[in-house]
């Protein structure tokens, strides 16, 4: 029904290199790894133009999930070519790494501002596939939060796969089947940090934001968990579903603190029809 979705969901809101790795980015991380800060140059170098960092990309295996950006190294090198010169701006606010992958929260000045998460996948030391989903910058939301201040520090990293089931449950549970009883244990009472640039804080300051949806006819159903990825207290899951009936794609951090979801953020982006595709890759694909 049209307002269970609602409800479910307003409850997270409206996605070879030198070994001397100079650090671009004011990012927060008590586990910074080379691949990790290798992530982070490739992504400043956007803004910079610098060269070198892109040599961490397998320039015989580049595999791209922006359906906007042909595939392989060359495509990214042509979407480059066409940003007006000193026009980006990138600042990665958080970076995480879980395995071969390492995923990123980040402040473009892209093509206009907007919010980023990049998923990148290593193999053999270089970088060979890429997703990512950006909306377009909003808010502050009725809490005074942005889409991307809040916590940043990495802590208990011992607990990463439980933090990864808890998220991977409140996901399947509450956003693609429904099961609304559920809701409440998911969450320590009434506190939940928002960064979703329309629904304010806590779990009790909905009403309002569910009334709006509701008389703007704006459903969201999430269908599909594509991805998992977490590093201690921060997980981030990959979905996909439908926003106001477009397809969409769903990416949503969250922040584990004693077992409970405290701290979420999010951005949307709109899947493009197939015929629109640069590339045959998929949005999705892990």
């Amino acid at each position: 029904m049209k307002i269970k979705f609602l409800a479910m969901a307003t409850v997270i809101g409206f996605a070879s290199c030198s070994p001397k790795i100079k650090n671009t980015s004011p990012v927060k991380n008590t586990t910074m790894s080379t691949k990790k800060q290798e992530v982070i140059n490739l992504l400043k170098a956007i803004e910079t133009g610098a060269a070198e960092p892109a040599a961490i990309i397998n320039p015989n295996k580049y595999t791209q999930h922006n359906l906007g950006v042909e595939d392989g190294l060359a495509g990214f090198g042509k979407l480059l070519q066409q940003l007006p010169k000193g026009s980006a701006k990138v600042n990665t606010v958080r970076i995480f790494e879980e395995g071969n992958y390492v995923f990123a929260h980040t402040d473009y000045n892209f093509f206009g501002p907007k919010i980023g998460f990049d998923i990148f996948r290593f193999e053999d030391g270089k970088i060979v596939e890429h997703w990512d989903n950006l909306q377009t910058t909003a808010g502050p939301n009725p809490s005074g939060h942005t889409m991307t201040d809040g916590t940043k520090e990495v802590t208990d990293l011992d607990k990463t796969e439980a933090n990864k089931t808890l998220v991977r449950n409140f996901v399947d549970d509450i956003l693609v089947n429904g099961r609304m009883e559920k809701l409440a244990g998911y969450f320590n009472g009434d506190n939940y940090i928002q960064h979703n640039p329309q629904i304010p804080d806590q779990l009790s300051g909905l009403g309002k934001a569910l009334g709006e949806m509701a008389k703007a006819g704006i459903t969201m159903k999430y269908d599909q968990i594509h991805k998992v990825l977490g590093e201690g207290n921060f997980v981030l899951v990959v979905s996909e579903g439908h926003l106001g009936g477009k397809h969409s794609s769903f990416y949503d951090l969250f922040r584990v603190e004693n077992g409970k979801i405290a701290e979420h953020w999010d951005t949307i982006e709109e899947i493009p029809a197939k015929q629109q595709w640069k590339n045959n890759n998929g949005k999705f694909g892990f």
